[in-house]
């Protein structure tokens, strides 16, 4: 595959192409029995633990390519693989082969008075185009799960990590092969050029049911201003944790610190810490220190700026922002309804904590908090599908409509109805 096209084929063209060859493909796999899809997913999971040094090779060049832009660190980290991080894509896979199948099941069923039966079926999306940036485990992922739920994938991976989702997809492809089932399952959009994204955005002559954008904020609202077809997305990851004044010490520092830094560049990363003001100074100032202490910057309120020298002071656009670093934003809060209301105001309804001992305060939060994934005692790094059980996970959608929090498989379905008769017709 080359990452620019022939210029006697027009890009509109090519992306159509892609439509087409997605939505036949799609009528495969609807039908297509888990044994099948399974194989297909188990081959993946191999054929990529045996490509690994060809991929770590392609990384290798996405790398250098985005150090010469000057990319920052947090960037680097969510665009490089390594072994471990390879084995974890294979890991990925395996796991979302052992999961149930979702297609066929019957989600609910009923028996009219006049004898008809009826019953509401979960059955495949059909075809979902994926847009996504730096993160090249994301071509896995996402293919995977699309397999798995019956549905067929169009990947537009960002330039920054073209080569390492060509290797990838090309183990992808390779998997498909041998389970006997198409190749254009999974296919990866053959250009770097923006224009694309736009083709793929007005659905490929109706060919595409659905668009899941993974990447920044401006990503996410181009492509939701831009979309003439439905879309699972959030726009950013603004996560909050809430430490009560019943909370463990001990406790809040380590959720904290993990929370925020084991890794900045994810968007369950938290970015604003709440504290109770009733709390224990003493804590207060333990928890600070062990965020600082750890590598993290803290722009704070006045309160948390006497706590220690380090802090520097918060403006009013560090309530808003998604620092995907190693900066927290901190202020204390009137009890669990002050942090209710600030989340309320400045949450991106990601993904919310509470460090809490108290179950009326973790219920009252629990009851309040509007976010797709709100946690109690634990870190937000868990906001993770892979964590969930789900395998893996194409993006966390943000959204009230059809998927919610982590999109896995069970999210890349629908349902339809079907009724069985035996003769009924509708009186005039």
């Amino acid at each position: 595959m080359n990452q620019e096209m022939n210029s006697e084929t027009s890009l509109k063209d090519i992306m159509n192409a892609l439509g087409k060859n997605a939505r036949a493909a799609a009528r495969q796999l609807a039908v297509a029995p888990t044994e099948q899809k399974n194989k297909a997913l188990l081959a993946m999971a191999d054929e990529i633990e045996n490509s690994t040094d060809e991929i770590l090779q392609a990384n290798q060049q996405d790398i250098e390519a985005a150090n010469k832009a000057g990319k920052d660190a947090a960037f680097i980290d969510r665009l490089e693989l390594n072994e471990s991080r390879i084995h974890s894509i294979s890991a990925g896979l395996r796991a979302i082969a052992g999961l149930d199948d979702p297609i066929g099941q019957v989600l609910s069923s009923w028996e009219r008075p006049n004898g008809l039966h009826i019953s509401r079926v979960q059955v495949p999306l059909g075809v979902i185009g994926i847009i996504y940036e730096s993160r090249p485990n994301v071509t896995a992922d996402a293919g995977g799960l699309c397999i798995k739920a019956g549905n067929a994938a169009i990947l537009r991976g960002g330039s920054d990590s073209y080569h390492s989702s060509h290797k990838i997809h090309q183990a992808l492809k390779a998997g498909l092969r041998a389970a006997d089932l198409p190749e254009t399952a999974i296919q990866l959009v053959p250009t770097t050029k923006r224009e694309a994204v736009g083709e793929m955005l007005k659905g490929l002559n109706g060919t595409v049911d659905v668009i899941v954008p993974r990447g920044g904020k401006s990503l996410v609202a181009r492509v939701q201003d831009e979309a003439r077809v439905p879309v699972f997305s959030h726009l950013e990851g603004i996560c909050h944790i809430y430490v009560d004044k019943s909370a463990d010490p001990e406790m809040a520092r380590i959720i904290s610190v993990n929370a925020k830094l084991r890794r900045t560049g994810v968007c369950g990363a938290a970015e604003t810490l709440l504290i109770d003001q009733a709390a224990n100074p003493h804590h207060n100032r333990e928890l600070i220190k062990a965020l600082l202490d750890a590598g993290s910057a803290i722009r704070g309120d006045e309160t948390i700026m006497t706590y220690d020298d380090r802090v520097e002071p918060a403006t009013a656009e560090d309530w808003d922002t998604e620092y995907l670093e190693s900066i927290i934003s901190a202020r204390l809060v009137d009890g669990v309804e002050g942090a209710i209301s600030h989340i309320a105001s400045h949450s991106s309804n990601h993904t919310d904590i509470i460090i809490s001992e108290d179950p009326e305060t973790v219920s009252a939060f629990f009851e309040n908090v509007d976010s797709a994934i709100v946690m109690h005692n634990a870190s937000s790094q868990f906001a993770d599908g892979g964590e969930f059980g789900m395998g893996a996970e194409i993006g966390i959608a943000t959204g009230k409509m059809h998927a919610r929090g982590p999109v896995g498989v069970e999210q890349l379905t629908s349902f339809k109805y079907l009724v069985r008769g035996t003769g009924q017709i509708r009186p005039s």
